[in-house]
C-alpha cells in the first residue's frame, strides 16, 4: 500500500469544525484507519471511530480502484487538538488479534492546532442617512493581514489593513439594507464575527392587483424580503376581517419570508375587492395590499364578440352605400344625339354617288 494523498496540518478555532483527506492505492484494496494523539505527555495513540466524541467524529470512507477516507471534526474544543494519523495497510492479517501483520501499516500525519477564539465586539450605528457597521477583536488573537466585509456570500469589501478593528458603512436606511453581515479578519485561521442588521417586516406584495375567473382558482402572494424572517403571517379582506384556513374557500400557506393566500372558486359578488397580508417578528409588523378583481367567465369571449361585431358593422355601411349609390347613367340609341351622325354619313355617300354619275 501507498499513500497517494496525505492529511495537512491545519490551525482552527474553537467552535469551528476541521476536515482531514487521506488516499491510499495498492494490490488488494488497502484499508484505512484513522489514529489520534494528543498534547498530553501521558496520551497515546487511540483510534478514532465514526461517532466518537460525543458524535462530533465523522469518518467517510470509500473502496473502489483505490481507497479514500475523510475524516470531519465538529465544534473543536482545546482538547481536540494534537496529532492525527491516517493509517493504510493490504495486509490480510492486519486486523487479526493474535498474529502480526507482515506488511506494517504505513503512516501519514498531520497536526490539528486548535486555538481558542477571541471575542468580537460588534455595533451597528445610524446617522445622517448612513448605517455603520464595525467589529473589534479581542487579544490575543493570531496576526491578522486583511479585513473583508460579506452579505449573502457576496463580498462588499477588503482590506490589507493589519489593525483589529475594521468598520463598513452603507448609503441608505436600515430598512433597506437589512440582512447578516460577517466581518472577516484574514490569517491563519480565518476568523469571523457577525453583525445583525434587523429591522420589522418590510411586507410587499408579489402583485399589488391580481386578476381571476369566475370559478378557478385565485392565488394571491406577499413576501418579507427583509430580517428576520416573519414568524407569524395573516391574511385579511376589507369588510370581512380574519381569513382562516377553516372556513373551507381560504387556504393559507405560509414558509419564512413567503406567505400565499389561495381562494377556491371565486365568485364576482363576493370574492372581489382588496385584500391585505400582515407579516410579524420580533421587531414589530407589516402589511401590504392586494386588490383582486373577478371577471366572469365571458369575459375570454369579449375581445372576439367586438371583432365580429365591428365586422357586421363593416358590411352593413358597406350594403347600405351600395343601396343607395346612383346607377350609372346609360346612353339612349333613340336619342337625337346620334342620329345627326347618322344623317350626314347618308348624305355625303349620295353626293359621292351623283358625283361619279356625273362623270
Amino acid at each position: 500500500a501507498g499513500f497517494i494523498k496525505s492529511p495537512l496540518s491545519q490551525k482552527r478555532l474553537t467552535q469551528d469544525s476541521v476536515e482531514l483527506y487521506c488516499e491510499a492505492i495498492g494490490n488488494p484494496i488497502p484499508e484505512i484507519q484513522w489514529w489520534f494523539e494528543g498534547n498530553d505527555p501521558n496520551e497515546t495513540y487511540a483510534q478514532l471511530w465514526d461517532g466518537a466524541r460525543q458524535d462530533r467524529v465523522k469518518i467517510n470512507a470509500t473502496y473502489n480502484l483505490h481507497s479514500t477516507s475523510t475524516i470531519s471534526i465538529a465544534n473543536l474544543t482545546s482538547d481536540d487538538s494534537g496529532m492525527y494519523e491516517c493509517r493504510a495497510s493490504n495486509d490480510p492479517d492486519r486486523n487479526h488479534l493474535s498474529k502480526s501483520p507482515k506488511v506494517k501499516w504505513i503512516r501519514s500525519q498531520a497536526n490539528v492546532f486548535v486555538i481558542e477564539r477571541p471575542e468580537i465586539t460588534t455595533q451597528v450605528t445610524e446617522s445622517s442617512g448612513k448605517v455603520t457597521l464595525s467589529c473589534n477583536v479581542s487579544a490575543p488573537h493570531p496576526t491578522i493581514t486583511g479585513h473583508k466585509w460579506m452579505l449573502g456570500g457576496k463580498t462588499l469589501a477588503e482590506d490589507e489593513n493589519t489593525g483589529a478593528f475594521t468598520s463598513y458603512i452603507i448609503e441608505g436606511k436600515r430598512e433597506e439594507h437589512s440582512g447578516v453581515y460577517e466581518c472577516i479578519y484574514e490569517g491563519n485561521p480565518q476568523i469571523r464575527g457577525q453583525v445583525n442588521i434587523s429591522v420589522a417586516p418590510q411586507v410587499t406584495a408579489y402583485k399589488k392587483s391580481e386578476h381571476g375567473n369566475e370559478g378557478d382558482t385565485g392565488v394571491l402572494t406577499c413576501k418579507n424580503p427583509s430580517f428576520p424572517a416573519v414568524t407569524t403571517w395573516s391574511w385579511y379582506k376589507s369588510g370581512h376581517g380574519l381569513l382562516e384556513n377553516a372556513s373551507g374557500r381560504y387556504i393559507i400557506k405560509s414558509s419564512g419570508n413567503k406567505t400565499e393566500l389561495r381562494i377556491l372558486k371565486l365568485d364576482i359578488e363576493q370574492d372581489t375587492g382588496d385584500y391585505f397580508c400582515n407579516g410579524t417578528n420580533s421587531y414589530g409588523t407589516g402589511d401590504a395590499t392586494v386588490s383582486l378583481r373577478v371577471r366572469s367567465r365571458l369575459a375570454a369571449l369579449w375581445p372576439f364578440l367586438g371583432i365580429v361585431a365591428e365586422v357586421l358593422v363593416l358590411v352593413t355601411i358597406i350594403f347600405i352605400y351600395e343601396k343607395r349609390r346612383k346607377p350609372d347613367e346609360v346612353p339612349d340609341d333613340d336619342d337625337g344625339g346620334s342620329a345627326p351622325l347618322k344623317s350626314n354619313a347618308t348624305n355625303h355617300k349620295d353626293k359621292n354617288v351623283r358625283q361619279r354619275n356625273a362623270n
